[in-house]
């Protein structure tokens, strides 16, 4: 298609494209035509998520032969799934559309440590209310992007030497979900560390390139830490030895504790598993993508709008449109190729096409509609709806009103009280379609029109600010 013609399919209705997504038990958006391959190692590879394999030639023989299960872990740090989580989510749709069976590992015992990897300081340790609050949060997240077979169930496993297993075969075409805290909460310490810590050398773990980093800062690495690869290790190795799991996948920084799971399981059960990382989703410059002024790109509609989710993709740098069109779009490549070919003012139409799948494939067609019609409202300098309404107390603009630099600082739309003042300075604030020129300007209830004050930063960042 032309540009013209694939935005033209934005605004018509999309039943001819809904005939081409998955079959039964499947709730990914993955057209049969994706890829000329019919290998789904061939699939990740062309679409540039694989990084490290630990048997390339095997792992691709095995995906290409087998139907197997295969793992991705997600610690409840938060309540909430964000951008990041969504690469791995996007890796399940596509295993899955090839016929493998998803394990979405919440960790329910793990997220009691907290992994180390690329922090630069210990993660806060949350309860056992609040990790068990945010797995549930996260499976309820996961039931919008992937079906489960909710009838399987782990059973078993009350410490090191008690094997568990699966109460029945998962149903085709569904995934499953378990807590990793049903086995590693029992656990008991000299019998963990005798069977399970016998097997790791500490001169290898120092290796690992998340240790090496926080031994090298003040404050080094903290023991309870350290134990963190040990239970990963072990999670892959209870799931291989009690429901024949065969692969485990992560992003890059999980290098480490992949490995080593498939030396312990090798070890303690004599299995040959394989893993598998992805590239992380970072910028041009080598910055994880995702991160906005307000903080995390959420998949929570009520943490970051569907406007605000549109309209981050929509921003992307020219130089950042054909990875994430790759990686986060289940558009056919020779498309993705021709729309990152574009240049110029052309290359602002694959960012709407980008902005638009994204935002469909998380948020539903219906709000990805609306948030294309908002931007380009706002954009043309129509009346906007559907951006990010904030309400706001009346009696905050009474008298002499508030500062306009303050309010916009608390508002998210810019990062400190400086860079407020030069994107005043610089013409790039308006209030109700005018541009503000004094960057000292208080505002106050004479700046709304019916209660509602439009602020625009730039050309393409709004908020509506309603009085209550």
């Amino acid at each position: 298609h032309t540009s013209c013609q694939v935005l033209e399919m934005l605004e018509t209705d999309s039943t001819e494209q809904n005939k081409l997504r998955s079959p039964v038990g499947m709730k990914s958006f993955i057209p049969d035509n994706i890829s000329k391959y019919d290998n789904v190692f061939d699939v990740l590879k062309e679409r540039g998520f694989i990084e490290q394999c630990t048997d390339e030639d095997a792992v691709r023989e095995l995906l290409g032969k087998e139907k197997i299960k295969f793992y991705i872990g997600f610690d409840p740090t938060a309540d909430c799934l964000h951008v990041g989580h969504f690469m791995q989510v996007i890796a399940i749709m596509y295993m899955q559309k090839f016929g493998h069976t998803p394990v979405v590992l919440l960790g329910g015992g793990t997220g009691m440590v907290g992994d180390p990897s690329g922090r630069s300081d210990m993660r806060t340790v949350m309860d056992v209310a609040e990790i068990d609050n945010n797995c549930n949060q996260f499976k309820k997240l996961f039931d919008r992007f992937i079906e489960f077979d909710e009838e399987w169930k782990y059973e078993g496993n009350q410490g090191v030497y008690s094997p568990g297993k699966e109460n029945k075969t998962p149903e085709a075409g569904k995934a499953i979900a378990v807590n990793n805290g049903e086995w590693i909460r029992p656990l008991n310490f000299v019998e963990f560390v005798r069977e399970v810590g016998s097997k790791f050398n500490v001169n290898n773990m120092l290796r690992a390139e998340a240790f090496k980093q926080r031994m090298e800062r003040e404050g080094g690495l903290t023991f309870f830490e350290f134990s963190y690869m040990l239970m990963q290790s072990y999670d892959f190795m209870v799931m291989a030895r009690d429901f024949d799991v065969r692969m485990e996948f992560g992003g890059d920084d999980q290098w480490s504790n992949i490995i080593g799971g498939v030396h312990l399981t090798r070890k303690m059960v004599g299995k040959e598993v394989y893993g598998m990382t992805f590239s992380l989703l970072t910028t041009s410059e080598g910055k994880k993508m995702g991160k906005t002024q307000k903080g995390a790109l959420w998949l929570d509609p009520n943490r970051t709008s569907p406007f605000d989710f549109f309209q981050y993709w929509r921003n992307v740098s020219d130089a950042d449109v054909e990875k994430c069109l790759r990686m986060l779009t289940f558009l056919p490549m020779d498309e993705v190729k021709r729309l990152a070919s574009l240049e110029g003012a052309e290359i602002n139409k694959a960012k709407e096409i980008l902005a638009y799948e994204v935002t469909k494939l998380v948020h539903g067609e219906e709000e990805a509609k609306k948030a294309l019609d908002a931007a380009r409202a706002a954009f043309s300098g129509q009346a906007v709806a559907n951006v990010p309404t904030v309400e706001l107390e009346k009696a905050i603009f009474a008298g002499e009103g508030k500062g306009l630099v303050s309010l916009i600082k608390e508002l998210g739309l810019v990062t400190s009280n400086g860079d407020g003042f030069r994107t005043i300075e610089q013409g790039g604030l308006s209030l109700n379609r005018k541009k503000v020129e004094d960057p000292k300007k208080n505002v106050t209830e004479a700046d709304f029109e019916d209660g509602e004050l439009l602020i625009q930063k730039g050309k393409k960042k709004f908020l509506k600010v309603v009085l209550k």
